[in-house]
């Protein structure tokens, strides 16, 4: 079984980041840890540094909820919703993103394979002044 303090420990990690956060990402992950995102896809916690970097960069009020977690001897899966607004928009809306993290975890605790899953056409794009119109319309066309 994947080690309950570890997991806890990483859990509330993601629910109260900050960016303050981002210069101890290597507390969380392996010196070597791989990272995928429907956006990213980097190995090395400098590389993972500058993920989280650039969603603070672009992004406010990031909030993660973890609402639930299933692991076993080989990882674990978080199901969380993320809360944000995007700096650049006036007004400033909070939009909302349902996914999950696919984590595993070295020998001591840390996150050497994290991989998220969540569905960028409809949790992103769909919600968007510009491109949400479209990805609808695309949408109920093709249903």
């Amino acid at each position: 079984m994947t080690d309950p303090a570890a997991l806890a420990r990483i859990v509330a990690f993601f629910e109260h980041i900050a960016p303050s956060d981002v210069a101890r990402i290597g507390d969380i992950y392996t010196e070597d840890a791989y990272f995928r995102d429907p956006f990213n896809e980097v190995r090395g916690v400098a590389s993972i540094a500058r993920i989280y970097a650039q969603m603070f960069e672009r992004l406010e009020e990031c909030r993660f909820v973890v609402a639930d977690t299933v692991s076993d001897d080989e990882g674990a899966f978080l199901v969380w919703d993320f809360t944000f607004s995007i700096r650049r928009w006036r007004p400033r809306r909070t939009l909302a993103v349902h996914g999950t993290s696919h984590i595993k975890l070295s020998t001591v605790g840390k996150i050497a394979y994290h991989r998220d899953y969540w569905d960028a056409a409809e949790e992103l794009y769909a919600k968007l002044p510009l491109i949400g119109p479209l990805m609808r319309f695309l949408r109920k066309t093709l249903a």
